[in-house]
Formats: C-alpha cells, sequence, structure tokens
C-alpha cells in the first residue's frame, strides 16, 4: 500500500498575539485536504484574516508549538519562516477583497506580475517576459474570460473583473493552493455570484485546494465542502455546511449572528459551473 499524500494544509497550534490584551488566533489546528473547498467564517475581528495570511507566511505565528506545513513541508514553526519559503509561497496564491492589482497597468502585465516570485532577481527588475510567458498570462486571462481586456488599464475594470483577474494571476503563479480573504464582500450580490462560481470552478475542475473567508454564511453553505467558524480567535466549529444550523450560530456567536447571517441575494440554487456563461460579466 502507498503512503497517503500529505495534507494540502496542516496548522498546529496556530496562535497570534498584537498585544497582550487579546488573542487574534488561539491554538488553532486544523488540516485541509487536497482539492477540499473550506470556507472561513467568523465575525470581523475574529481571527480569518490572521490565520489565511499565517498559512502563506505573511504573518509569523507565536509560540514554539506552533506550525504551518504545506503539503508535507514545514512553512513555519516557532514564528520561524522555512528557508525555502520562496518556493512554497509559489504554491499559493492570495487574493484579497481590496484586488491589488497596480491600476495604471493594464491586466496583462497585472497577471504577468504572477511570474515574479520564480524568476531570477535581474528579470524581475527589468520587467521582461518572454513570449511563451506571455502567452501563458493571455490563457489565464481566457479561463477566466478577460482576454478581452488583456490591453486595458486595471483601473478601467468593474471590481468583479479586477477580482477576476487576480484570480488569473495565481493561476500563472501556479498556485496549487487558493487563499481568499473576503473576495467578495465588496461586490455587489451578483458579481460576487459570479466570483465565487469561477472560484468553485477551478477548485472542481483542477482540483485547486480552496480555503476563503467569508461573511455571507448562505454563500458558504453554497459553495463550501467544509465550514471552519473562528470567535475572538478560537475555533469553534469544524464541520459540514449542513451541521452549521442557524440555532448553532446563534449559539456559538451570540451577538454577532445576525452579521454572520446577513444574506442580501439569498443563494438556493446550485453552482453554475459552464465558466464562459459565469463569467461573461
Amino acid at each position: 500500500m502507498q503512503p497517503q499524500a500529505h495534507p494540502a494544509i496542516r496548522i498546529v497550534n496556530a496562535s497570534k498575539s498584537f498585544n497582550r490584551r487579546a488573542k487574534a488566533l488561539d491554538h488553532i489546528s486544523a488540516t485541509v485536504q487536497r482539492g477540499e473547498c473550506v470556507g472561513l467564517l467568523g465575525a470581523s475581528g475574529s481571527g480569518k484574516s490572521t490565520l489565511l495570511r499565517s498559512i502563506c507566511g505573511l504573518e509569523r505565528l507565536d509560540g514554539k508549538s506552533s506550525s504551518v506545513e504545506l503539503f508535507g513541508q514545514t512553512l513555519q514553526s516557532g514564528g520561524v519562516l522555512s528557508p525555502n519559503i520562496r518556493d512554497l509561497r509559489r504554491q499559493t496564491g492570495i487574493i484579497f477583497q481590496q484586488f491589488n492589482l497596480v491600476g495604471r497597468m493594464n491586466v496583462l502585465s497585472n497577471v504577468l506580475s504572477g511570474l515574479l516570485p520564480r524568476m531570477p532577481l535581474w528579470r524581475s527588475l527589468s520587467g521582461r517576459f518572454s513570449a511563451d510567458e506571455q502567452l501563458q498570462a493571455l490563457q489565464a486571462l481566457e479561463s477566466v474570460g478577460l482576454a478581452d481586456y488583456a490591453f486595458q488599464r486595471a483601473s478601467t475594470l468593474s471590481g468583479g473583473q479586477q477580482q477576476r483577474a487576480a484570480v488569473a494571476r495565481a493561476l500563472l503563479q501556479g498556485a496549487r493552493i487558493l487563499l481568499a480573504d473576503e473576495p467578495v464582500s465588496s461586490l455587489d450580490p451578483e458579481t460576487a455570484r459570479r466570483v465565487m462560481d469561477l472560484m468553485h470552478h477551478l477548485n472542481r475542475s483542477q482540483g485547486m485546494t480552496l480555503v476563503v473567508s467569508l461573511h455571507n454564511v448562505a454563500m458558504a453553505r453554497r459553495y463550501c465542502d467544509r465550514i471552519i467558524a473562528l470567535r475572538a480567535g478560537e475555533l469553534v466549529f469544524d464541520g459540514s455546511p449542513m451541521e452549521l444550523d442557524d440555532s448553532k450560530l446563534r449559539h456559538l456567536y451570540g451577538a454577532s449572528t445576525e452579521e454572520l447571517l446577513m444574506d442580501h441575494n439569498p443563494l438556493d440554487a446550485p453552482p453554475q459551473i459552464p465558466p464562459r456563461q459565469v463569467l461573461a460579466a
């Protein structure tokens, strides 16, 4: 019998404090399997963003027993980043609520920036990309329905289009894990649905592991295989969406429940997978 493959993400005893009064993360342990789609829920200040940033090494955890592994390789342990952190980060794409595109650059150049972490320093400083790399970037834009916008300034795109361009950048980077930190909270309900459809499609069609931080419980129930819920830095739920009913949410979150249950656009139908129809707007 062959040994079982390592999980995509293993978090052990994750703790993080920014001040003495409260912990952003309080001894959290969790495992995310390859190809899994996990929704990260919690009210504002619960620790969701800190946990996502810790998974890709943008935050260093506290304590000697805290660690994060990606595909069986240590990314950080005891607050010390791995010497191979650059290689490990290439496997992890992260997208934020603010899109993080350079508005004055065209969309293609923004997507090509996903290659910078694996380029020699002299090439990254010069910003030179080969014809093959540019073709790969165009193919990534095609996969998210933005090929026609390749030479348009990023600042002229809508919010949903900018978020899809950020996903294309992660694809070109070669990410096997996609971390999404409140990726749809600044979008209107219909655009939010289309961006979530895109990420769900990549999860299902390419086996990309997806961990997405959300405020909308209905959206998490619709798209995610599993939900991890945080409250004040503590892990208070880890299970299937069906197990997290409204009564359990009220028990776990108290006064914050209404914020979590906020749903501007009910999402009762299953996700629409065909990308060319989903990504047109």
